[in-house]
């Protein structure tokens, strides 16, 4: 079954930093493309970045273009999501799934699947 773990979630002071890892649990990465998707309170769920099977190709929201960064570890079998410059309107639950695409990676909630339960990112001073 697919099913992925994320980690790494923290209380962080604006313009800090953070690394989230979205782990596989019981399969190989290999075959996926990845994506972040996040949710704050009484917010829509936002797609934020995915990165393709080889990590060839990856996309990300205007919100966080130029901060984030999205890489893979396909020997670790772990996806990471750097996040720098952290803001206060960055505060999260942050979620990964995946997806066997057949190039690259959308940043859509279908067609992704294995969800996690998450792991809150909170930016406050």
């Amino acid at each position: 079954q697919l099913q992925f773990v994320e980690s790494g979630g923290d209380l962080v002071q604006p313009g800090g930093s953070l690394r989230l890892s979205c782990a596989a649990s019981g399969f190989t990465l290999d075959d996926y493309a990845i994506v972040w998707f996040r949710q704050a309170p009484g917010k829509e769920r936002e797609g934020i970045s995915c990165i393709s099977s080889n990590g060839g190709r990856t996309m990300y929201a205007n919100t966080v273009k130029g901060r984030f960064t999205i890489s893979r570890d396909n020997a670790k079998n772990t996806v990471y999501l750097q996040m720098n410059s952290l803001k206060p309107e960055d505060t999260a639950i942050y979620y990964c799934a995946g997806a066997t695409l057949s190039r690259g990676c959308v940043l859509l909630y279908l067609p992704y699947a294995g969800w996690g339960r998450g792991t809150q990112v909170t930016v406050s001073s």
